[in-house]
């Protein structure tokens, strides 16, 4: 989703404030960063960019696109050799292209920016190393191919022991609705209040956000709450994890990620994620959405199962697209149907919603 210049400052800064690298397994992410935008014309299609602008503003150096791109980060435009030259170290796909596979035409700027030393850092389905020609130059650089959306070998089954420490899950009647937005806002505002709290990444671009986490729609589906219960280890008991949600219970093709997710990070608390304006889910009109009280329903039984005592403590809504009065009835509708206290955490206050969360 796309932010005023206010919104953007708002929300600048990382999970991890360490400006110097960030580790997704033994590999670190070399900063800064130059994004990648390919010939995208859909903002939404652009959430790892995005994400990567507002959240690690400081890593971000430029951003560079291919002919009939219109996607804008605000951020100067560079070509590879223009983006090593004032420091860029990595070349990170900020785009999801149809399928989520590299297209072959992308293949002469991404050799073009490995020759020039930049690593290549992707989040897509593709290997980077099967992109014709790339695998040669990056050996010929010393630059590194960095597939994120590669999860760990060796993952467990899970085990759904009970085990210390706080976990708060992020949940949504559909996809896309800002669940990662919404974890990032609340463990920083938890942090801000001198709470020890993290935010646990379960999707690309919040592993390189955060420089850890494992990409749970690459996990195989036996094993999706074992990588739950490895993201959101046992901790000290004050600890509260903000976990990173994906799919939604509802969607016809992601609810099974959606349900591991929810059984191996046994939520303590959950926050409902909802865009007001949709009616159905997205790309899949024959589905309309359930209303709140549907979804809090649902999501607390299943929460239940591994967690007897996980309660719904928020509502997240994404009001980015309404004016100010009518994203504040949308607020108070959802906070009367719900109970609890509802926010948009782009545009208003999180203290009644860290409130809710410590109980």
């Amino acid at each position: 989703m796309d932010h005023t210049s206010a919104e953007r400052q708002q929300v600048t800064g990382t999970a991890n404030e360490d400006a110097a690298s960030q580790s997704f397994g033994t590999v670190a992410l070399r900063k800064p960063y130059l994004l990648f935008l390919g010939e995208e014309t859909n903002p939404l299609k652009a959430k790892t960019a995005f994400g990567l602008r507002d959240w690690a503003a400081e890593s971000c150096i430029g951003q560079t696109r291919m002919p009939g791109g219109t996607v804008d980060l605000g951020l100067p435009e560079l070509g590879p050799a223009a983006a090593v030259a004032a420091g860029a170290r990595s070349l990170v796909l900020g785009v999801t292209p149809p399928g989520g596979s590299i297209p072959p035409h992308w293949s002469r700027l991404l050799v073009a920016a490995t020759e020039a030393g930049l690593d290549i850092v992707s989040g897509l389905h593709t290997p980077l190393e099967s992109v014709p020609g790339l695998a040669q130059a990056a050996a010929g650089s010393g630059a590194r191919l960095v597939d994120v959306r590669r999860p760990p070998d060796g993952l467990p089954r899970a085990t759904g022991k009970r085990r210390s420490g706080k976990r708060v899950a992020m949940v949504g009647t559909d996809c896309a609705l800002g669940k990662k937005y919404t974890a990032l806002a609340l463990a920083r505002a938890m942090r801000g209040q001198g709470v020890d709290a993290d935010f646990r990444a379960t999707g690309q671009t919040g592993i390189m956000i955060a420089g850890a986490g494992i990409p749970v729609d690459a996990v195989i589906s036996d094993f999706i709450a074992g990588a739950a219960e490895c993201i959101s280890p046992a901790a000290a008991p004050d600890h509260w994890d903000l976990i990173e949600g994906q799919g939604s219970l509802f969607h016809p093709a992601y609810a099974g990620v959606t349900l591991g997710l929810l059984h191996g990070s046994q939520p303590d608390a959950l926050i409902l994620c909802h865009d007001p304006r949709r009616t159905h889910t997205v790309s899949w009109p024959d589905y309309p959405l359930p209303s709140l009280k549907d979804a809090e329903r649902l999501y607390l039984e299943m929460a239940r199962r591994t967690n007897p005592h996980a309660r719904l403590a928020g509502v997240s809504l994404n009001t980015f697209a309404m004016d100010e009065a009518t994203a504040q009835d949308a607020l108070a509708q959802a906070e009367r149907e719900l109970g609890v206290p509802a926010f948009d955490p782009m545009r208003t206050p999180l203290e009644r919603a860290v409130a809710a969360i410590l109980g």
